[in-house]
């Protein structure tokens, strides 16, 4: 089963040099659409992903929180009174 899944999902490609850029061609199945693209380093991996058309795209990419994360209350102190004018 683990094997299927990793043929299905890599492929191996080419890199190549186009003036000071460096070119990957991505194979039909993995083309985009988009002209731009979003290109993130996740440890010694290297994603390239479509940009977020909408806010809740953007935050569909956010890790989620931590279960622990509001678990304590904060006491945090009053805000400070301002004179505004």
């Amino acid at each position: 089963m683990h094997a299927e899944l990793w043929r299905a999902t890599v492929r191996q490609t080419t890199v190549f040099k186009s003036g000071n850029s460096q070119v990957v061609r991505l194979p039909k199945d993995f083309q985009i659409a988009d002209r731009e693209v979003q290109i993130v380093r996740q440890g010694t991996d290297i994603v390239i992903r479509p940009i977020p058309k909408t806010i809740g795209e953007a935050l569909s990419l956010l890790p989620p929180c931590p279960d622990d994360m509001f678990t304590e209350p904060r006491d945090d102190p009053p805000p400070p009174q301002r004179d505004w004018w």
